[in-house]
């Protein structure tokens, strides 16, 4: 654990997923970012059954992209790691569909841990949760 970056970004799922295990190489957000280096992927807790619906849609008709169910998949806790390396508001990437993008590279699976989420950039280590919580 201690070989993984401080600052933690959360995502929710199956958009964190998709970064994890299908290639998605931009994050989408409604605000820009200096920030450049490594950061842990988390997993939001949070997911309506319309944002459920819309991601899956996507995912698989235009990235041909099937992840696990909605009550299989990992929520609520760091999934992985991944590098942002630039920050921009035009790609061609199909992952791209914000106002600004995180364009992200390198990114790798790790154990689950269980994290709080929060907004923005968060040190992850002062949000731990027992596995229970």
């Amino acid at each position: 654990m201690t070989d993984l970056p401080r600052l933690a970004l959360s995502i929710r799922q199956p958009w964190a997923w998709a970064i994890i295990h299908a290639g998605k190489d931009v994050e989408n957000r409604d605000w820009p970012t200096r920030f450049r280096g490594p950061v842990c992927i988390h997993a939001a807790k949070g997911c309506t059954w319309e944002e459920w619906d819309e991601a899956l849609f996507f995912l698989m008709s235009h990235q041909d992209v099937h992840p696990p169910l909605r009550h299989q998949i990992a929520k609520g806790g760091i999934i992985g790691t991944a590098e942002i390396v630039d920050c921009v508001d035009v790609s061609d990437s199909p992952w791209f569909f914000g106002r600004y993008g995180f364009v992200l590279c390198n990114a790798r699976p790790v154990d689950f841990i269980p994290v709080k989420g929060a907004l923005g950039f968060f040190d992850w280590r002062k949000r731990m949760v027992a596995d229970n919580a």
